[in-house]
């Protein structure tokens, strides 16, 4: 794990291209807002119907630089083969320990893909044993403070936790996802049309992003949710007296 640098925000999708889809806008704040933001892959895409690995990892790459991230790393677990085990939990944990973030993003529980609905448990369980001291790596024991968890595409019934603004960042999303010119809607790209692929999910990401961002008021937002109460210093619109 070469070039590791301490992050304020760590971002952990099963695929490269997950967090940008669910979380993108969110991480574009942070970086705005002069956060150290990072991102961790858990796998490299290999059993997609579209893009050899070589391709994904220039896609992620670009993606990174286009997010502004000082780290984007691989555990290379086994796309399709991720399972909440000692083994791969132990992949992780020098990832968390290394970079010590303070929030954590990941998958939530209840996703249609196997990968994402395990990576909500295993990175969960990852983080608190980063914490354990009696579990040996090269680096400290670390676990973030906080998880959030994000659906890279598809909700659920369940209402999340809150809505982030990313009004002002929206456009800047996209231009990200459009960095993973094999994953998405690309008429110049040679490859099986996948439902991810299709001209109908793209207009699906506005329209998602405009749906949550109707629900807090604003143009565009992401959903994200939680485990257990969120803690304030004060009511949610109230801005300290100057």
């Amino acid at each position: 794990m070469a070039g590791n640098k301490s992050v304020d925000l760590l971002a952990i999708g099963a695929h490269p291209d997950d967090v940008e889809l669910g979380a993108g806008g969110a991480l574009l704040r942070a970086v705005h807002a002069g956060l150290r933001v990072g991102v961790l892959d858990l796998t490299r895409g290999e059993l997609s119907s579209r893009g050899t690995v070589s391709e994904r990892r220039a896609e992620a790459e670009r993606a990174a630089s286009l997010l502004g991230l000082v780290t984007r790393q691989n555990v290379d677990l086994p796309d399709g083969g991720l399972t909440n085990t000692d083994e791969q939990r132990r992949a992780i944990i020098p990832f968390i320990r290394a970079l010590k973030p303070k929030v954590l993003l990941t998958h939530a529980a209840i996703d249609r893909h196997p990968d994402h609905a395990t990576a909500h448990g295993l990175v969960r369980d990852a983080n608190f044993f980063a914490g354990v001291t009696s579990i040996e790596t090269d680096t400290q024991p670390h676990r973030a403070k906080q998880i959030y968890y994000f659906h890279p595409y598809q909700d659920n019934a369940q209402e999340p936790r809150f809505v982030m603004d990313i009004s002002e960042f929206f456009e800047r999303k996209v231009e990200v996802l459009r960095a993973h010119a094999s994953q998405f809607y690309n008429e110049e790209y040679a490859g099986d049309q996948t439902h991810v692929s299709s001209a109908r999910f793209w207009e699906a990401i506005r329209i998602r992003a405009a749906y949550w961002g109707n629900t807090i008021g604003v143009e565009y937002g992401e959903p994200f949710h939680s485990q257990g109460p969120l803690a304030l210093d004060r009511l949610p619109g109230l801005e300290a007296s100057e």
